[in-house]
């Protein structure tokens, strides 16, 4: 395992138990010997299912087996694995993936459509899927706990430096329910519709309809609007899951309206709160970088200008270095493609007031801006200036600095 990141938290959290959820995890051998590297999550007869995946035209075989099985809209257990991705495996690998399925609902007494599988790992390398069949008995049987969460998180993990996981409590129509996730990610994050491996549980009684609308409006705030290296995975995987076993509530019908007003809100906080993980753990991180645009055409045209400044190789060594480069800032801008007034655009880092009317501030001093960029939460905004006030489309976007350990990482990923 890489060192240990410098943003990471200092321990993994205390997740709660999600009723009708059982969860573990196993090292079979896919990484190196006495590496977790397989997890298994059971999950009562009944439960709603829900997910986003990579846009990627090279998508792996469990991505498209995937997006096959959600059409059923039920999940009986999640199969995942790191060390191999299963992408670019041709008919071997979706063979990998029916034999995984089979084996699986033959334990759990339910069709191969019920069971969803997600692989992260190394690109184009056959995967030997005995291993995993052979290990789930073993796991099914004796392996599996409603407080697994810990192992499963570290057996998905590839460069990640560590396990990342995040729960909170929402109300329905006044009955308390638990969501509750876990996540991977470090290198190969900008997502599109999804980031590498992420699996969100709830007790609460959502149809799958529902959850989807849910899933995908979370997503955007979150796995969505975050970038460590701008490279999209063949892999990335959100599954969301509801088991309906929690407390009983008011039967959910909308996704809207004020009867899952709380447990949007708690959602999009569990989902951020594992984006922020992955960005702490970027491949080389020292740096975790709030980047929020205003003032734009439209909120997508925000997104798109926020995720240029984000993705800039020039702005991230130089927050790297501590450099008060913000004409770096202004080039990312200009390169979006995205409108902005050149003569209107503002920008503040840590919240000092850079530049306005399209130069920098009379009086500009770089000391308090070179100070703010030697932390270790950077801060970025900028006004481009199209639209003022509340027409003006908005977005934030996170990120993290690129250093030599980027490289280091990367060079050796397969060594």
């Amino acid at each position: 395992m890489n060192k240990k990141s410098p943003l990471a938290p200092d321990r993994f959290p205390t997740l709660p138990l999600v009723a009708g959820v059982t969860i573990g995890a196993a090292s079979v051998g896919i990484r190196e010997q006495d590496v977790s590297d397989l997890m298994l999550a059971e999950l009562e007869p009944g439960t709603a299912v829900a997910g986003v995946f990579t846009r990627s035209t090279t998508a792996s075989a469990p991505v498209e087996w995937c997006r096959s099985a959600l059409r059923g809209h039920r999940i009986r257990a999640l199969v995942a694995n790191s060390g191999n991705a299963n992408a670019f495996t041709g008919k071997a690998g979706l063979a990998s993936v029916k034999r995984t399925a089979a084996a699986a609902a033959k334990l759990f007494h339910c069709s191969p459509k019920q069971i969803f599988i997600a692989s992260t790992g190394v690109i184009g390398e056959p995967l030997e899927v005995s291993k995993i069949t052979k290990a789930l008995p073993g796991l099914a049987n004796q392996g599996l706990r409603p407080d697994g969460w810990q192992d499963a998180a570290q057996a998905i993990m590839t460069t990640d430096t560590f396990p990342k996981g995040a729960a909170r409590t929402a109300t329905i129509a006044g009955e308390t329910v638990t969501i509750a996730g876990i996540a991977k990610g470090s290198g190969m994050i900008m997502p599109d519709m999804a980031t590498l491996l992420a699996f969100v549980f709830t007790d609460a009684s959502i149809p799958a309809t529902v959850l989807q609308k849910l899933l995908v409006e979370a997503n955007q705030g979150s796995f969505n609007a975050i970038t460590v290296d701008s490279d999209t995975s063949t892999s990335d995987t959100v599954l969301m899951c509801a088991t309906g076993k929690g407390a009983r509530h008011r039967k959910v019908t909308g996704a809207g309206g004020q009867t899952l007003r709380d447990f949007r809100a708690k959602l999009a906080e569990v989902m951020v709160d594992l984006a922020h993980q992955i960005v702490r753990d970027g491949e080389g991180a020292t740096k975790f970088i709030t980047v929020t645009v205003t003032g734009a055409a439209t909120k997508l045209s925000a997104h798109a200008i926020a995720m240029s400044i984000a993705n800039s190789p020039l702005v991230k060594t130089a927050i790297a270095g501590g450099d008060a480069n913000w004409g770096r800032i202004v080039m990312a801008v200009g390169k979006s493609g995205e409108r902005a007034n050149r003569d209107r655009l503002r920008i503040r880092i840590g919240g000092i007031k850079i530049t306005e009317g399209g130069k920098a501030r009379k009086g500009y001093d770089e000391a308090p801006v070179a100070r703010h960029m030697q932390g270790r939460e950077i801060s970025i905004e900028v006004d481009v200036g199209v639209k003022t006030g509340p027409k003006g489309g908005r977005a934030t976007v996170w990120t993290c600095d690129l250093t030599h350990g980027y490289i280091s990482i990367n060079a050796d990923y397969r060594s």
